[in-house]
């Protein structure tokens, strides 16, 4: 403890707090104290211990410099992933694995499925136990992007979905609060309503489905469940490939269920697999490619996870037969950065390769757990830069100084016109600020409107999000809130810029915004109102 309490103090005498003045002060402690040199979690423990006695008082750097693995709230939120119970999936794809006891398509070996088996798959403990390691290692925790994984979503009973959620809020809601009254039993709007005051608040939710599992009712139920971003499981745009691997629907179930989820201001999420079997290299690259200008499709987000060969899955027979060839590791590398090459502004790339341990890979290039970082060596190497909005968004260099500059993309998309507004440094390599509108098609149709009566005549805000290191809702104005483009106003910004295209441009009455539960408050600030499940603003 005393060399702890020593390390802590120097620190927040420096001037200089930087990762070579903490190695240096562990060094020196542990000769001083002849212990082994604390970690930084251990110090950070130790400080918010002395913080709650009034020893010390809150230093942001400090809690800085000591954060662990600092990627995790560098875009500006938290993303906490909870996983559902297993339960059985309507599909037979060739590429999937099962394995008991946990979803199809997961394995037991993987970080998400560890946490959830031992917490016995319930949301609130997940949710409680993911939010309180991220506490634990210096991360503000008030800004949630909850992911719900497991399975086809839509495929669960509507009551484990409504009880799910419900954990999920009550989790968040009840971190750090002293008082946990469990006497009344609340539906799902009142917890929704207490998270927009609560201390973890939940700015949005995504979850996994198939795209043939995607019609009108369906749409409506995700709205009132308060989800607003939904990953489908693309895979492939090309039929022949889709009925090869036995995945159940075609490719026209990928783009009606795209139109109706952006018609309805969902973000959506794209999970495509190159190296499936009936494709090829070249099929592969072009499928990207159509991807971004057929306006059929026009993903705002994509997961790409290259085909991985598992012991657990169909396919590993067709492997052993020889009617199956994984790419050899330069092949893959080669397609993903011809991939890159082709993705425009408007489209962040979450993620690529499934997070799934190399020991459960039998052969093949994602067996490489780190392949998107030798992908980003060799794209610097080569002397260019990926246009995706992950590899733009600002992180930590954002330099106060730098002008912003109000970039407006326009393209067609499933119907309608989408518009991507962003302020980002003048040559586009710096990204801090971006909102998604969308004009939708003039005629939704009846029934479209029937479930959907708000949506009438309106716009929608599909996104809006700034980049950079989260700042706490109620942190105070200090020197390392400057360091972060977040609480800038350029959010409020783009807001006004939309409303004045939305009306001046398209005359249209009314602007909707499919809101986070979280950021509600925001909104009615702004002088937007809930009504059925989105923030509406009369122009």
């Amino acid at each position: 403890m005393e060399e702890k309490i020593f390390i802590l103090e120097k620190l927040l005498q420096s001037r200089v707090k930087s990762p070579k003045v903490l190695a240096q002060l562990k060094r020196k402690a542990a000769q001083k104290f002849k212990v082994a040199c604390p970690s930084n979690t251990e110090l950070l423990r130790t400080y918010h211990k002395l913080v709650k006695k009034k020893r010390f008082q809150r230093d942001p750097l400090l809690e800085y410099l000591l954060r662990i693995r600092k990627i995790r709230s560098l875009s500006g939120i938290v993303v906490v992933s909870v996983l559902t119970k297993p339960y059985p999936c309507p599909g037979k794809c060739l590429y999937c694995p099962v394995q008991e006891g946990v979803p199809k398509s997961y394995l037991n070996s993987e970080p998400a499925v560890m946490r959830a088996i031992l917490n016995k798959f319930h949301p609130y403990f997940q949710i409680q136990a993911r939010i309180r390691a991220l506490n634990s290692t210096g991360h503000a925790v008030d800004k949630i992007e909850l992911r719900i994984i497991g399975g086809t979503w839509s495929f669960y009973p509507k009551r484990y979905q409504t009880w799910f959620l419900k954990e999920c809020l009550r989790g968040a809601n009840e971190y750090n609060r002293k008082r946990k009254c469990r006497l009344k039993i609340k539906n799902l709007r009142e917890l929704q309503r207490e998270n927009e005051r609560a201390n973890c608040r939940i700015i949005g939710i995504t979850i996994e489905t198939r795209p043939d599992f995607v019609n009108l009712q369906e749409v409506k139920r995700l709205r009132m469940l308060g989800i607003t971003r939904v990953e489908l499981g693309v895979q492939s745009i090309y039929d022949d490939v889709l009925t090869f691997n036995k995945r159940g629907h075609k490719v026209k179930a990928t783009i009606q269920a795209t139109k109706l989820l952006k018609d309805a201001g969902f973000k959506v999420c794209y999970q495509m697999m190159p190296n499936l079997p009936g494709s090829d290299l070249k099929r592969d690259e072009k499928m990207f490619e159509e991807l971004f200008s057929n306006p059929d499709y026009q993903p705002d987000f994509l997961k790409i996870y290259p085909c991985s060969l598992l012991r657990e899955a169909p396919l590993y027979n067709l492997w052993k037969q020889r009617k199956y060839k994984p790419y050899k590791e330069e092949e893959l590398i080669e397609l993903l950065k011809r991939i890159k090459k082709k993705v425009p502004f408007y489209c962040r790339i979450q993620r690529i390769v499934r997070d799934i341990p190399a020991q459960s890979i039998i052969v093949g290039p994602t067996k490489i757990s780190n392949l998107r970082q030798i992908l980003a060596q060799e794209i610097q190497k080569e002397g260019w830069q990926c246009k995706c909005i992950r590899c733009r968004e600002v992180r930590e260099d954002y330099d106060l100084k730098e002008k912003p500059y109000l970039f407006r993309e326009d393209y067609e998309a499933s119907g309608g016109k989408e518009i991507f507004l962003s302020f980002e440094q003048k040559e586009r390599r710096k990204l801090y600020s971006l909102l998604r509108l969308r004009i939708p098609s003039q005629y939704y149709g009846k029934s479209f409107q029937n479930i959907f009566p708000v949506l009438k005549e309106s716009a929608l805000i599909r996104e809006i999000h700034t980049y950079g290191q989260l700042l706490p809702l109620k942190g105070e104005k200090n020197s390392f809130s400057l360091s972060s483009p977040q609480h800038k106003g350029m959010g409020k910004r783009l807001i006004k810029t939309a409303e004045d295209i939305a009306k001046r441009e398209f005359g249209l009455k009314k602007i909707a915004v499919i809101s986070g539960i979280g950021v509600r408050p925001y909104w009615r600030k702004l002088g937007y109102r809930l009504k059925e499940t989105y923030m509406v603003k009369l122009l």
